[in-house]
C-alpha cells in the first residue's frame, strides 16, 4: 500500500500516467536498485523503467491461465512469475530470457499456490494456499526439498513472510504463517517447531508486516486496530547466539524426492518423522513466451515513450526544457544504451598514458572533477586511439563531465554520441582542424553575411579563429551554464548541422562588435571569452539559418542523420586517417620511450647530484665543524697564552717581590750584622774599660792592702768571691758566645737550604743568580770569618790581659805571701789551677777553631759540587742535594756534642783540684750547660727534620709541574 501510494504521488507529481493494465493491479514489486518495477494484474504483468516512467516489456499470457504473482527475487536480477496453474518461471530482467522452470509439486500434496515468500538471500521460496501444507523450494537446485504440514486448525494460508535475523546472513530460518483463523504462527523451517504465535480467535489478524531488522511485527487486526509486537519479548529462540561460522555443506541428492520423503508435520514439541504416502507423477505445464514480438518504432517516437516532435514544439514554445527533466529528456533524445558491461571494461583498463599528467595542463581545483575527467578521457582513448592524440578533447568533454560528474556512464555515452553525430568529419584532416567543416561554416556565413566575412578576410581572420574555438569548446568558454544548457537543448533536439549553424549565428549576432575589431588579438579575445549576447537571439537566428540556407551549401546535406550508440557494445570509431594516427602513435611512443630514457638518465643524474650535494653538505658541515674546532682551539690557546702571560706576570711580580724581600732581608741582615758588630765592639770596649777599671781598682786595692794587711784579708776573701762571680760571668758570656755561634751556623744552614731551593726554581736564571748567590755566600763566609777573627782577637786580648793581670796578681800574691803564707799558698794554687784551666780551654778553643775552619771548607766544597750537579740533572738534584745534608748533619751533630762535652769533662776532671765552693759552683754551671746544650741539640734536630721534609716536598713539586 505504501509503495502504491508512493508511486501514485510520484506519477501525480511528474504528471505521468503509467497506462497499460485493463484490470486492477494487485501486486507491485520494485527491483533492489530502485530502477525497475513490476506491476501485476490478473491478465498481464508489465515491467516499468522508474527513471523515465516508460513501459519496457509486457508479459502476455493465455486467457485460460491467470497470473498469481510476479516479483523480483531479492539481491538478484531475476524475475519470478507464478501462475494459477502452479507453474513457476524465472526470467532474466535485462533480456527477459527464461532461465528455468520449477517442476510441478507431487499430486499427494498438490495445492493451488496463493501466497509466496522468499528469503533475503533469494535461495528458498515458500509457497502456500488453501491447504495446511507449505512447500519449500530450493531455487538453486530448482526442486522441492521440504513439505511442512501445519496443525489441523489451519485450513488455508493467507500470508507468508520470513522473519529477518541479523545473524543468519540472509538465510532466514523462521517463517511467519497467517492462516484463515486470524492467528499468525512462526515456525522454524529446519526443526519444524512452532516458536510462537500472535493473534487469537477473538482478535484475529487481517494483515501483517515485519520490520527489516526483524525486531517488530505490525499487524492490522480485524477490528481495525493496529498492534505492534516485539519479537524479543515473544520468543527466546531468536536471541540465541549465532551458529558457528564453519559448516559442512552437503550436496543435494541427485535422485528426485518423493512426497513421502518431503512431508513433515509441525508440532509444538519434538520433531515428528515424515509420514509415508504413495508416489505420484508430477505434471508440468510450460508457459510459452512470445519472443517474436516486434515493436515498430515510428520516426519521431523515442524509445522511452517521448515524442521528438512534441519535444521540439515544447522547446520552441519555452526556449528550453524543464530543469528537472532535462537529463531525462537528453537521455531519451540521445537514446543512450547504458552499456554497463562495456563501460566497465573500458574503465577497468585504467588511466590512459596520454592523460597521466592531465592535472599539469588543466589544473582543476576540484580533485573529484579532475578524476572524473581523467577517467572519462581515458575511456574515450581506450575506445578509439584517435582520442588519445586529440588535443581539444578535454575542452570538448569538460562541460559534460562537470554536468554528469555523478554518473560517469551517462557522461561517457553523451560525449561518445556527440562525437559520432555532431562531430562528423572532424578527424578527416587530423591533426589539423576540420577544414571541410570550417569551409561549410564559411560558405554559410558568406551567404548570409558577406560583409562580416569580408571584414574577416581583410584582417586576415580565418575560420580557424572565428569558428574553430567555438566548436572545440562547444561554446563553453563564451556562454554561461544556463545559456549553454539552453543551447544544447536545441542542439540535441535537431539535426547535427544545428551545431555548425550555431557558430554562424553567433558570428552574425555579434557582427557589430566584430566589425569594430581590427586587431587579431581582439578577435582571439572575443572568441575565447564571454560576451554580452542574448542566447535566445542566437537560437532564433540558428532556426532562421536552418530554414533559409540553400540546399547546396546547407550542412545537413553533407552530414548524416542522428545515429544512436549500439546496445551491448559500443560501435567502432574509425573516421580518421589511420596512417597519420598510427604514425603519430609510433612517434609519440618513440618520444615517450626517449623521454622515459631521458627521465631515467635525469633521475640517475639527479640521484648522483643529490649524492654530490649531500656529500658537499656533509663536507661543508665537516669543514664548519673543523673550523669551529679550530676557532675553539685558537680560543683555548689564546686563553692559555693569556693565562700563561698572567702567570708569567704574576711570577715576575712575585720574583720582584721576592727580590725586594731578599734585598730588604740583606739590608736588614747587613744592618743587624753591623749593629751586632757595633754591639760586640761596644761590649768589648766596655769590657776593656771595666777591666781597666778593675785593674786600677785592684792596683788601688793592692796599694791599700799593702798598707792595711790585716784588713785586706777580709777584703781578699771578698775579692776572691768577686773574682769567682766574675769567672762565672765570663763562663756565661763564653756560653752565650758559643750559643750565638751555633745559631749562626743554623742560620747559615737554613740560608744554604733556601739557596738550594732558590737555585732549583730559578735554574733558567742560573748565571746571574749563581753569581749573586756566590757573592752572597762569599760575603756570608767572609762575615763569618771576620766574626771568628774578631772573636779570636777578643779572646786573645782578654787572655793577654788575664795573663798580665795574673802576673801582677802573682807579684801581689808573692808580696802578700810573705805576710800570710797559708793564704798565699791557697791563692797560688787557685791561680795555678785557673791558669791551667785557661790554658786547656785555649788549646781546646784552638782545636775547635781548626775543626770549624775545616768543616766550613768542606761545606763550601759540597755547596759548589751540588750547584754543578743541579745544573746537570734537575730530577736527581734534590736527592743528591739531600744526601750530603744527611751525611754532614750527623757529623756536625757529633762535633757539636763532642765540643759541648769537652769543657764539661775538663771541668769535671779539674773539679777535684778546686775548693768545695768553687767545685759546687762549677758543677751547677756544668749542669746548666748540659741542659742548655741538650735543648740546643733538640732544636737543631727538629730544625733539620723540618728542612729535610721541605726539601723533599720541593723535590716532588717539579715532577708534578712537569707532568
Amino acid at each position: 500500500n505504501f509503495l502504491t501510494y508512493y508511486l501514485f504521488w510520484t506519477f501525480k507529481l511528474f504528471s505521468v500516467w503509467m497506462r497499460g493494465h485493463e484490470s486492477s493491479v494487485f501486486s507491485i514489486s520494485v527491483h533492489a536498485s530502485g530502477k525497475y518495477a513490476i506491476t501485476t494484474s490478473s491478465d498481464t504483468a508489465q515491467l516499468w523503467d522508474l527513471d523515465t516512467f516508460q513501459r519496457k516489456r509486457k508479459l502476455n499470457i493465455r486467457q485460460s491461465v491467470g497470473i498469481q504473482k510476479v516479483f523480483f527475487l531479492p539481491l538478484s536480477n531475476t524475475i519470478l512469475s507464478c501462475f494459477k496453474d502452479n507453474s513457476i518461471f524465472a526470467w532474466e530482467c535485462d533480456t527477459l530470457f527464461c532461465k528455468y522452470q520449477l517442476p510441478a509439486p507431487p499430486e499427494s500434496s498438490s495445492i493451488l499456490y496463493k501466497v509466496f515468500a522468499v528469503t533475503r538471500d533469494g535461495r528458498i521460496l515458500a509457497a502456500g494456499g488453501k491447504s495446511n501444507h507449505l512447500h519449500l523450494w530450493c531455487l538453486e537446485a530448482r526442486q522441492l526439498f521440504r513439505i511442512i504440514q501445519m496443525p489441523t486448525k489451519v485450513r488455508a494460508i493467507r500470508h507468508l513472510e520470513f522473519l529477518p535475523d541479523s545473524f543468519d546472513a540472509g538465510s532466514n530460518q523462521v517463517l511467519g504463517v497467517l492462516s484463515q483463523d486470524g492467528i499468525m504462527r512462526f515456525i522454524n523451517m529446519q526443526t519444524c517447531k512452532l516458536l510462537f504465535e500472535i493473534g487469537s480467535l477473538d482478535e484475529g489478524i487481517s494483515s501483517s508486516a515485519i520490520s527489516p531488522h526483524g525486531r517488530y511485527i505490525a499487524s492490522i487486526m480485524e477490528n481495525g486496530s493496529l498492534n505492534i509486537y516485539s519479537v524479543q519479548a515473544l520468543t527466546q529462540e531468536i536471541n540465541k547466539p549465532p551458529p558457528p561460522l564453519v559448516k559442512v555443506i552437503e550436496d543435494l541428492p541427485k535422485n528426485k524426492l518423493s512426497s513421502s520423503d518431503l512431508k513433515m508435520k509441525v508440532t509444538s514439541g519434538r520433531v515428528q518423522q515424515p509420514a509415508k504416502s504413495r508416489e505420484s507423477k508430477m505434471q508440468t505445464r510450460i508457459l510459452k513466451q512470445d519472443l517474436t514480438g516486434d515493436f515498430e518504432s515510428k520516426k519521431n517516437e523515442l524509445p522511452d515513450g517521448l515524442n521528438k516532435k512534441r519535444l521540439q514544439i515544447l522547446l520552441k514554445g519555452y526556449g528550453e526544457y524543464p530543469t528537472k527533466y532535462r537529463m531525462f529528456i537528453w537521455r531519451s533524445l540521445l537514446q543512450l544504451p547504458e552499456n554497463h558491461t562495456a563501460f566497465s571494461t573500458l574503465i577497468d583498463k585504467g588511466t590512459h598514458v596520454a592523460f597521466l599528467n592531465l592535472q599539469k595542463k588543466y589544473p582543476i581545483k576540484s580533485r573529484k572533477l579532475l578524476r572524473v575527467l581523467q577517467r572519462t578521457l581515458s575511456a574515450l582513448a581506450h575506445w578509439s586511439v584517435i582520442f588519445s592524440d586529440t588535443p581539444y578533447l578535454p575542452l570538448l568533454a569538460f562541460p559534460f563531465v562537470k554536468l554528469f560528474q555523478n554518473n560517469q556512464l551517462i557522461c561517457f555515452e553523451v560525449i561518445a554520441t556527440l562525437i559520432i553525430n555532431w562531430c562528423q568529419h572532424w578527424f578527416e584532416y587530423f591533426p589539423n582542424p576540420p577544414i571541410n567543416i570550417l569551409s561549410m561554416i564559411e560558405n554559410v556565413l558568406a551567404f548570409h553575411d558577406e560583409e562580416l566575412l569580408q571584414h574577416f578576410i581583410d584582417h586576415d581572420i580565418t575560420s580557424q579563429l572565428y569558428a574553430w574555438p567555438l566548436l572545440e569548446t562547444v561554446f563553453s568558454e563564451v556562454l554561461t551554464r544556463e545559456e549553454w544548457l539552453k543551447l544544447f537543448d536545441n542542439i540535441f533536439s535537431n539535426h547535427p548541422s544545428f551545431l555548425l549553424m550555431t557558430v554562424v549565428a553567433y558570428n552574425i549576432c555579434s557582427r557589430t562588435p566584430l566589425l569594430s575589431c581590427n586587431l587579431k588579438d581582439d578577435f582571439e579575445f572575443f572568441f575565447h571569452h564571454r560576451n554580452n549576447l542574448d542566447i535566445n537571439v542566437v537560437i532564433r537566428q540558428v532556426y532562421h539559418l536552418m530554414e533559409t540556407t540553400p540546399t547546396d551549401i546547407h550542412p545537413d546535406s553533407m552530414l548524416n542523420v542522428f545515429v544512436a550508440l549500439t546496445k551491448g557494445q559500443y560501435p567502432v570509431f574509425n573516421q580518421y586517417p589511420k596512417f597519420i594516427v598510427d604514425y603519430q602513435t609510433q612517434e609519440r611512443e618513440r618520444i615517450r620511450n626517449d623521454e622515459l630514457d631521458y627521465l631515467r638518465e635525469r633521475q640517475t643524474v639527479e640521484d648522483m647530484q643529490a649524492k654530490v650535494d649531500q656529500q658537499r653538505v656533509e663536507d661543508e658541515a665537516w669543514y664548519q665543524k673543523q673550523e669551529l674546532l679550530r676557532k675553539a682551539e685558537e680560543t683555548r690557546r689564546e686563553m692559555l697564552l693569556q693565562e700563561e702571560e698572567k702567570m708569567i706576570q704574576q711570577r715576575q711580580r712575585l720574583a720582584a717581590v721576592k727580590r725586594e724581600l731578599k734585598v730588604k732581608e740583606m739590608h736588614l741582615q747587613d744592618a743587624a750584622r753591623r749593629r751586632f758588630l757595633k754591639l760586640q765592639q761596644d761590649q768589648q770596649e766596655m769590657e776593656l774599660r771595666r777591666l781597666d777599671d778593675e785593674i786600677g781598682r785592684k792596683v788601688y786595692m793592692r796599694d791599700r792592702e799593702i798598707a792595711a794587711t790585716a784588713r785586706d784579708l777580709e777584703m781578699r776573701q771578698l775579692e776572691l768571691e768577686s773574682q769567682k762571680r766574675l769567672y762565672e760571668k765570663n763562663l756565661t758570656e763564653n756560653q752565650e758566645a758559643v750559643a750565638k755561634e751555633m745559631r749562626a751556623d743554623a742560620d747559615a744552614y737554613r740560608r744554604k737550604v733556601d739557596l738550594e731551593e732558590h737555585m732549583f726554581h730559578k735554574l733558567t736564571e742560573a748565571g746571574e743568580t749563581r753569581s749573586q748567590k756566590t757573592q752572597k755566600v762569599i760575603k756570608e763566609n767572609l762575615a763569618k770569618a771576620e766574626q771568628a777573627c774578631l772573636n779570636t782577637d777578643w779572646q786573645i786580648q782578654s787572655l793577654h790581659k788575664q795573663k798580665c793581670d795574673d802576673l801582677q796578681r802573682n807579684k801581689c800574691y808573692q808580696e802578700v805571701a810573705k805576710l800570710l803564707r797559708e793564704n798565699r799558698r791557697k791563692e797560688i794554687e787557685i791561680i795555678n789551677a785557673m791558669v791551667e784551666e785557661e790554658a786547656k780551654k785555649w788549646k781546646e778553643a784552638e782545636g775547635k777553631e781548626f775543626r770549624l775552619r775545616s768543616a766550613k771548607k768542606a761545606s763550601a766544597l759540597s755547596d759548589a759540587s751540588r750547584k754543578w750537579f743541579l745544573e746537570q740533572e734537575i730530577n736527581a738534584a734534590v736527592e743528591h742535594a739531600e744526601n750530603p745534608c744527611h751525611k754532614e748533619e750527623p757529623r756536625f751533630q757529633n762535633e757539636q756534642e763532642d765540643s759541648s762535652c769537652l769543657p764539661r769533662t775538663s771541668q769535671l776532671n779539674d773539679s777535684s783540684e778546686m775548693d768545695p765552693s768553687t767545685q759546687i759552683s762549677l758543677n751547677r754551671r756544668a749542669v746548666e750547660w748540659d741542659t742548655t746544650g741538650q735543648n740546643l741539640i733538640k732544636k737543631v734536630r727538629n730544625l733539620r727534620q723540618r728542612l729535610t721534609a721541605r726539601a723533599r716536598h720541593r723535590c716532588q713539586t717539579p715532577h708534578l709541574l712537569a707532568a
